[in-house]
């Protein structure tokens, strides 16, 4: 899929939260690209927000880049023996 089309499609996922409270637009956007977008796409978008993520709304830029760190897996101190 082109990244053209990612951006325009998260986009208005995000004008669709926008009207939520303040502090459900970040993770009802990522809820939802979460839910339903397929792992590839998802990929591919973290990909295009390491390119710098142009024409991505800032609440959508976001809550992408909280799936990206999400996805990481967590680091643990445990050396082993």
């Amino acid at each position: 899929m082109k990244p053209e089309n990612l951006v325009y499609m998260a986009n208005q996922i995000g004008k669709f939260f926008q009207y939520q409270k303040k502090d459900e637009i970040v993770p009802g956007i990522a809820g939802h690209i979460k839910k339903f977008w397929d792992p590839r796409m998802r990929e591919a978008i973290f990909a295009y927000l390491d390119q710098g993520g142009d024409g991505l709304d800032p609440y959508v830029k976001e809550a992408i880049l909280h799936l990206k760190e999400a996805k990481k897996p967590a680091e643990t101190s445990f050396q082993g023996t």
